[in-house]
């Protein structure tokens, strides 16, 4: 059967339609009367056979006369994007504050977690340009290309701070171990294709042989790796409860498994929201809500950053752990009664 014969098409033209050899064309525009979601095709439904021509097409909405080529559920994002980089600019700036009071306190993942905020930022006002040249030009000038760098380098850095932050890397130890570099062995190469699969499925789509191949080789990379940056925080409870068996301090080991344990709570809080009810609001959304997804995403990941900063911001560790002998024997008594099991 061939899709052209399907009820559920529009028919805008074939080749009977095209004016007689040997300069064989069509130029003509197609109005939509009904609001909805279109997509645009070309089909050839005679087997073996092959078609080449050359093809320019247009796909607008018109707002008070102006063309408009993003779709009715993405003319938002521009402004939505723009907004969000402000957000991550002034929380650099933040951040940057903090450290800076705090030189003594300062670690290495600090300065990492600022380069994540920069990029995140610069990724945000990449996807922001991209789009408005998009919706005023239909092309994205070369602003794609940034976005895709610039994302890139984004989405590695991210998934090493939740690593190096799950090991404790520099602010509890100063080394990671075997198994611990082992884990960003993987991440950073499976973050590496799952890049290249976003791209190729962002700049393509279902017209090229192997798109739904792309799809899945995203979509299980993805969850390899989500799976992936929760052992770190795993090892690092497990051994903070076996230390606090032996060292004597059950108030600062007390203090250190909560903490791990609220950034493990938080990691796969994110995670969850960011694939699985992201990916909800994606496919439910009328057409004209596409854009909420994307506001809920950004939402999440400025909620999900503000909190993991928040908890390993640099501060005097003194602030935290001068204690007396009840609160000591206090911590000793919870530390006996809790399971961190997770």
């Amino acid at each position: 059967m061939c899709v052209l014969d399907s009820k559920y098409i529009n028919l805008l033209f074939d080749f009977t339609m095209l004016s007689p050899p040997p300069h064989s064309f069509l130029n003509k525009s197609y109005p939509v009367t009904s609001p909805n979601e279109y997509s645009l095709y070309f089909a050839n439904c005679v087997a073996e056979s092959q078609v080449t021509m050359n093809v320019q097409t247009e796909v607008y909405n018109l707002d008070d006369g102006v063309k408009d080529y993003l779709s009715a559920g993405q003319t938002q994002l521009p402004t939505l994007f723009f907004l969000f980089s402000l957000a991550y600019f002034g929380f650099l700036g933040l951040w940057i504050y903090i450290c800076y009071n705090n030189k003594r306190s300062v670690h290495r993942i600090h300065a990492l977690m600022a380069g994540l905020l920069l990029m995140k930022a610069l990724n945000l006002i990449c996807a922001a340009e991209d789009k408005h040249y998009v919706k005023i030009t239909g092309t994205p000038h070369g602003w794609d290309v940034l976005f895709y760098i610039f994302q890139f380098i984004r989405v590695v850095l991210l998934f090493t701070v939740i690593v190096l932050i799950g090991t404790g890397w520099s602010f509890l130890k100063p080394f990671l171990q075997e198994r611990e570099k082992k884990v960003l062995m993987i991440v950073i190469p499976l973050q590496v294709l799952a890049n290249l699969a976003s791209i190729v499925i962002g700049e393509t789509g279902p017209f090229i042989k192997d798109w739904v191949t792309w799809n899945q080789l995203f979509l299980l990379v993805d969850i390899v790796c989500c799976c992936a940056i929760i052992f770190p925080i795993v090892w690092s409870i497990r051994s903070l409860r076996e230390t606090s068996k032996t060292d004597g301090k059950a108030a600062r080991n007390l203090a250190k498994l909560t903490l791990f344990r609220q950034f493990y709570i938080v990691v796969i809080g994110y995670l969850y929201f960011t694939r699985i009810v992201v990916f909800a609001l994606r496919t439910i959304a009328a057409y004209k809500y596409q854009w909420v997804s994307n506001a809920a995403e950004e939402i999440a990941s400025l909620a999900f950053y503000s909190v993991m900063f928040y908890m390993f911001r640099p501060v005097e560790r003194n602030e935290y752990f001068v204690l007396d002998d009840e609160e000591e024997e206090a911590a000793e008594l919870a530390l006996r009664e809790e399971e961190f099991e997770l």
